[in-house]
């Protein structure tokens, strides 16, 4: 196995919310998430930018962050991500400037170039424009967190005057940062030239197929070794649909409408990705389980999964758990506990002692019990020597 010793847990919330619900209590349903993650000891919850489609309902994860940073105390928040060429980017780099004092270091910096068509349409952006876009936002914003020296740039889309960051990053030399990566080798490189961290949102297959993540991986390092960059597979996050219960028979009936629903009335109707199964949509959910594509089961199934990405990348560092409302919220905070509660420590290193120190007690359980029965008597003898009485 290789994962790190320490294996790092969160979300990525979109957030999804279907069509029709009240989208006020769904924020408030995404807060309590987030808040309930941090009790439970969760590492990480990254936050999506999204501007049509109707499900996906936060415009600024921004905002999100700075609201959820106030109701929380340890986890880290993050961007998941911001679309870069939907913003200029000295105001996306003083945003999250800003977010990193405010959240005194708990910020992650997120960035893609936007993923659903209809945002960029809306904007006037000709979708194959976007990821060059976001590649030349990037430059600019790490540029500015880098060095104060003021920036003179003109772009097609943007322009800068002697600009710089009049508040510089509460975190040195600035938030971690970290790349959305789909299918396509646009991520693992924009990744690698940074040394950044890569988000992996197509880990149990793509459009395409099953996505190589050791190819993706690979090229990376090849382009992180032109820019005298680094990759680090503790930074690497796999972004995987779960759900959790107590067997695998009741997470498959505790999601059979809500994951069906989500798939095409979202997926295939409103994005047009076409779902792959033909037979009923009620059985969809199985079709998925058994084909690997999503996480429902136990927490055995979860760690059984693990060790599947562990051999299909060779190592990474964090899971995050795409978020979802397949279920009701009673189970949804429940999968999110029986995860903290059986899978977790297991990656993290918390068993280890407690497990050690039961395996002993186990061993020499004969030999114990028999130095307990002694001491008992001796206390006993001891007690009656005491009590009997004393001779005329």
């Amino acid at each position: 196995m290789t994962l790190p010793a320490r294996m790092r847990f969160g979300i990525f919330l979109a957030p999804f919310h279907r069509v029709g619900e009240n989208p006020t209590l769904g924020f408030e349903r995404n807060l309590e998430l987030i808040q309930w993650l941090d009790r439970l000891g969760y590492d990480e919850a990254w936050i999506g930018e999204h501007h049509s489609a109707g499900w996906e309902t936060i415009a600024s994860p921004e905002l999100f962050i700075a609201t959820a940073a106030e109701r929380t105390r340890h986890i880290k928040l993050g961007t998941g991500v911001v679309s870069l060429p939907y913003h200029h980017p000295l105001m996306v780099a003083n945003r999250i400037v800003q977010l990193d004092h405010l959240t005194r270091g708990r910020v992650l910096f997120g960035v893609g170039p936007g993923a659903l068509v209809t945002d960029a349409i809306m904007l006037g952006i000709e979708p194959t424009r976007q990821r060059p876009m976001m590649d030349e936002s990037l430059a600019t914003i790490m540029r500015l967190f880098t060095d104060p020296t003021p920036l003179t740039y003109e772009s097609d889309w943007f322009r800068l005057k002697d600009a710089t960051l009049h508040l510089r990053p509460f975190t040195n030399p600035h938030p971690p940062l970290a790349v959305a990566s789909m299918e396509s080798p646009s991520g693992p490189l924009a990744a690698g030239r940074y040394g950044a961290a890569i988000l992996s949102l197509a880990v149990t297959g793509g459009q395409r197929g099953q996505v190589d993540l050791k190819k993706m991986w690979a090229i990376a390092e090849d382009e992180a070794a032109k820019h005298g960059k680094t990759m680090n597979r503790a930074d690497w996050r796999l972004v995987v649909p779960v759900h959790i219960a107590e067997t695998r028979e009741e997470a498959i009936e505790d999601v059979r409408r809500g994951a069906a629903n989500q798939a095409y009335e979202y997926g295939e109707a409103a994005l047009g990705r076409k779902v792959a199964w033909d037979g009923p949509p009620e059985r969809l959910v199985d079709h998925m389980v058994q084909s690997g594509g999503w996480i429902v089961g136990s927490p055995d199934d979860l760690c059984a999964a693990i060790e599947r990405f562990d051999a299909a990348t060779d190592g990474f560092g964090a899971l995050l758990i795409n978020a979802h409302e397949w279920a009701n919220r009673e189970k949804i905070l429940k999968s999110y506990e029986l995860i903290a509660r059986y899978v977790m420590p297991r990656y993290q290193g918390s068993l280890v002692g407690i497990q050690d120190s039961y395996r002993r007690s186990v061993e020499h359980s004969a030999e114990i019990s028999t130095k307990r029965t002694a001491a008992l008597e001796r206390a006993h003898q001891t007690f009656e020597q005491r009590e009997a009485p004393t001779p005329a």
